[in-house]
């Protein structure tokens, strides 16, 4: 029987890595934020000059931003998830 676990020490840089993608994920979330506030806009401007075009396109943008803040946010625990699933197959 064979068992592999990650290992965290096993190459440099790992630390760093990991530094490294917590900031990406950060950066995400506050793209997210501000594609939120640009989409609203969008929304709002469409909505006040009767433009169901545009207010569409801010509808869709606001539910966009908010499924990649939701993906940014929930990432570190939708990896570990599926890492449990497929150590039990």
């Amino acid at each position: 029987m064979i068992d592999i676990a990650p290992n965290g020490t096993g190459l440099p840089g790992i630390e760093q890595l990991r530094i490294i993608v917590g900031a990406v994920m950060t950066v995400g979330l506050i793209l997210s934020v501000l594609a939120l506030i640009i989409s609203a806009i969008v929304w709002g401007f469409g909505a006040n000059s009767s433009n169901p075009h545009l207010a569409g396109r801010g509808k869709i943008g606001v539910l966009i931003s908010c499924g990649a803040a939701v993906i940014c946010g929930a990432s570190v625990t939708l990896i570990n998830f599926f890492w449990g699933v497929g150590q039990a197959v």
